[in-house]
């Protein structure tokens, strides 16, 4: 069977990741699996766990890191944030697609595992503009905003680990770069061959 491809979306706090990724899966051609991450924080308003993120304690968490069930985890702006691995793993295998959406030190912990992934930073316009979406959120403390911008800083020079970058200035333009950039990672030669051997493999043995 196919294997799916691993999709990883990812950027800065506050650049639209969760937004876009939502808007992805409003598209009538879009088939994917999401993968929910987990994570220690607070559930912000609308967000609902088993949907959103698995909410879980400290506790908890690292109890899942000694029992060497995550796929990656990083601790940010004091919450932990990780991807339990079992369910990527079966995923891909059943020849279906999936989307993980996570933060930068994540997403670079998941490459080293499984770089045959698409990896996709998403970046804001500017820094201002990133600063003004995180103030409209209305969820924390000018101070903390601060922190995650000065973090923002650090994340976008780590672009360079990453195989595609799109600008999120409009959703709908973010959505319709990221769902060509799944199109172009479908017919990647290292994705089509292993079928086709499998075929001449068959052809060899009747």
């Amino acid at each position: 069977m196919k294997r799916g491809v691993l999709i990883v979306l990812s950027g800065p706090s506050g650049v639209g990741k969760g937004t876009v990724r939502k808007a992805l899966f409003e598209e009538p051609d879009i088939d994917f699996q999401y993968s929910i991450s987990m994570t220690t924080r607070q559930p912000r308003d609308g967000e609902v766990n088993g949907e959103d993120y698995f909410f879980v304690t400290r506790e908890a968490f690292e109890q899942k890191i000694a029992d060497g069930e995550m796929l990656e985890y990083a601790e940010y702006v004091g919450n932990y944030y990780g991807t339990p691995k079992s369910f990527i793993d079966d995923t891909l295998a059943s020849g279906r697609d999936v989307l993980l959406e996570i933060e930068v030190q994540g997403a670079l912990q998941v490459k080293e595992k499984m770089p045959e992934g698409a990896y996709i930073f998403l970046t804001p316009p500017d820094l201002r503009a990133l600063k003004e979406r995180l103030i409209m959120r209305g969820t924390e403390q000018l101070d903390v905003i601060d922190r995650r911008v000065h973090a923002a800083t650090k994340e976008i020079q780590m672009m360079a680990n990453y195989d595609y970058a799109v600008v999120n200035d409009e959703v709908s333009l973010a959505v319709q770069r990221i769902k060509d950039i799944i199109k172009v990672e479908r017919l990647r030669v290292n994705r089509v061959l292993p079928e086709y051997i499998a075929m001449i493999e068959e052809l060899e043995e009747s």
